[in-house]
This record gives C-alpha cells, sequence and structure tokens, in this order.
C-alpha cells in the first residue's frame, strides 16, 4: 500500500509534495464536515456512502512515508479502499464532536476548491460542494489573516467560485 486518496486540501497540491499525484474518483464515499476534540475549527471527513462519488487526488508516498501524512492527518486514521494499493483518511470517531459546529475556516476552503478547480474544473468545483454534507457550520472568513497553515493565494476568479458555491447552498 502505497497510495494515498485525498479529497479536501491534498488536492492542492501546493500543500504537499507526494509523488504522481493523480486526480481520481472513488465510489461509495461523500465528505463531510466534523468538528473535532483536537482542535477548534471543522475539518473535512469522509463516510461510506454506497450511492456516492467524489474526486480527489491520489499519490505516492514513496520517498516521503506514511510516517509524515500520519502526523500531518492527526485526528484521522487510514482505511483500505477496495485498490488494494490505495488507502483514505477518516476523521477518528473518537476525535469528532457531533454535539457542536465549530466553525469551517475560509483559509482551508479557498486552498481545497483552488485544488478542485485546479484539476477538475468549474464542474469539479461544483461537484465538491454537492457532495459534501454538513455545511450547517458556520464560516470564519479568516482571509485577511489565514489561520489555515498551509493557506495559499488565489486568484479573484477562484475566490469568486468558493463565494458562489457558499452563497448556493
Amino acid at each position: 500500500m502505497t497510495r494515498f486518496f485525498g479529497y479536501g486540501s491534498l488536492v492542492n497540491l501546493q500543500t504537499h509534495n507526494y509523488l504522481e499525484p493523480s486526480p481520481t474518483e472513488i465510489s461509495g464515499w461523500r465528505r463531510r464536515w466534523v468538528s473535532s476534540t483536537l482542535r477548534d475549527v471543522a475539518f473535512l471527513s469522509a463516510t461510506p456512502c454506497p450511492k456516492s462519488t467524489i474526486q480527489g487526488m491520489s499519490a505516492s508516498t514513496q520517498g516521503v512515508g506514511w510516517d509524515a501524512l500520519d502526523i500531518r492527518e492527526e485526528g484521522y486514521a487510514r482505511h483500505q479502499l477496495p485498490d488494494p494499493d490505495m488507502q483514505i483518511y477518516v476523521g477518528r470517531d473518537d476525535c469528532i464532536r457531533w454535539d457542536i459546529k465549530q466553525p469551517i475556516l475560509l483559509s482551508y476552503l479557498d486552498v481545497v476548491i483552488q485544488g478542485f478547480h485546479e484539476h477538475f474544473g468549474e464542474e469539479g468545483v461544483s461537484n465538491f460542494f454537492a457532495t459534501t454534507d454538513n455545511w450547517e457550520h458556520p464560516i470564519l472568513d479568516d482571509r485577511d489573516a489565514p489561520q489555515y497553515p498551509r493557506a495559499t493565494t488565489l486568484t479573484d476568479f477562484e475566490r469568486a467560485l468558493v463565494d458562489k458555491g457558499l452563497k448556493n447552498l
């Protein structure tokens, strides 16, 4: 097992240097925003869903290893996908809090949407919003002072895509 499937910020290649990145779709999963005992903001997780397909990025851990990715993905557990060479990170049940709705950092969402736009186009951005649940979390606009550690600079067009996607929810 040497590949992972990323469905959030790992789609944006500016956030990592893993080898052989490849836009990928997997069936049987959806994304969802969750709150956590480990941080003060919401993060993306994945959940099995037989009738759903999500887009994302697969990449190799060779040369970097799983340990570094496991550290980055604190609060997640790796799960085997049907492809014997690929795993997905899912928020650990013992870290997820369903009783609160922590805010979604706009700087985090910006990074995610920038990656989806680059690799899947405007249709991929629309698909991201449509295949992600729990949008009831408040949005924290931290664009002027990004709290997300891997924040990137968006073009005006990319920023408008994020804003339009949120408005259309």
